[in-house]
């Protein structure tokens, strides 16, 4: 499949799997509620969870808000394109599926260049932007690979491959929509370096906090079930762990262990890689996926954090 091939079939109204620095999208026209209706149900992910819409530009980011507020403006500025979506005011009447009924929408600019061809060509097709949650069933594992895609979907969905995913997880949120900005959800974009480019802190969410994609308690996880440690804790449960227990660390390789997958020691590297040893760890038959956790104060190393805590949150 080319990028132009994609884009026609978005502008009908199909859906297509598109790569993105953090992970593959499930893409389909924004504007087109019965399009977006498609990922829903594709998914198996409730209609009230809103999706990312992706556009071009800071320019085509006007056709759903009516205007960036001054802390989106200033990490638009900085960031895009890039792994960051900002949390907008929708514009009354665009793309009210896209946002889950909220009057809030978020947006971003992904820094793929297959993906910059295909919204090129998707613009010239009369498609302003492009809804594309991960291209996975609702609450499993991110794919990072278009091989990942076809796991999850079969032939059920055309796949535009753009290799490995440079990133690996889903891309930070900020809710730029009050007064002081909010962050919903760490990626690569840690909560120190956007404080600096903001000048002022970011608020942790509350109850007036927009629903955003990939914030709920259980989330991004494998068949097999994944608990947390810390490096002892891990040592010492090995030492009466179940048959079939796979073990992902940073620590050398446990003795006791069966599969073993080693956890990068740099932030960005072991979050490249994260979804796909869940992935493969999970598809070699581990009964159990057991993690070292990775340091919960340093903030570089949120992102990863929060997806394996969501994962293990999955777990009976």
């Amino acid at each position: 499949m080319t990028p132009l091939e994609a884009a026609e079939l978005l502008a009908q109204g199909q859906l297509v799997a598109l790569p993105t620095e953090t992970v593959y999208g499930l893409a389909a026209r924004a504007d087109d509620d019965l399009a977006v209706a498609r990922i829903f149900a594709t998914k198996g992910r409730p209609a009230d969870h809103p999706l990312i819409v992706h556009v071009a530009d800071a320019d085509a980011a006007a056709h759903f808000c009516a205007a960036l507020p001054p802390l989106a403006q200033r990490l638009v500025e900085r960031c895009w394109p890039g792994p960051l979506t900002v949390i907008v005011p929708r514009r009354a009447g665009v793309a009210t599926a896209a946002a889950g009924g909220q009057d809030t929408i978020g947006l971003r600019c992904p820094a793929h260049p297959l993906f910059h061809e295909v919204l090129a060509h998707a613009r010239r097709l009369g498609v302003p932007g492009l809804a594309a949650p991960s291209a996975n069933r609702f609450g499993r594992v991110s794919p990072t690979t278009a091989a990942h895609v076809q796991q999850e979907f079969g032939n059920a969905v055309a796949v535009l491959d753009g290799g490995p995913c440079a990133v690996g997880i889903e891309s930070t949120i900020v809710d730029c929509s009050r007064a002081q900005p909010v962050l919903l959800r760490p990626g690569q974009w840690d909560s120190a370096a956007l404080e600096a480019l903001l000048g002022e802190p970011l608020r942790q969410r509350d109850a007036q906090s927009p629903r955003a994609s990939g914030t709920l308690d259980a989330h991004y996880a494998p068949r097999a079930p994944v608990r947390l440690f810390d490096r002892a804790g891990l040592q010492e449960a090995l030492t009466a762990a179940p048959s079939g227990v796979a073990v992902y660390s940073r620590a050398p390789r446990p003795v006791q262990s069966g599969a073993w997958a080693e956890m990068a020691a740099q932030p960005e590297a072991a979050a490249q890689a994260l979804f796909a040893t869940l992935r493969s760890l999970d598809d070699g038959g581990a009964s159990h996926i057991w993690v070292e956790a990775p340091p919960a104060d340093d903030p570089r190393w949120a992102g990863v954090l929060d997806r394996l805590q969501r994962a293990a949150a999955a777990a009976p």
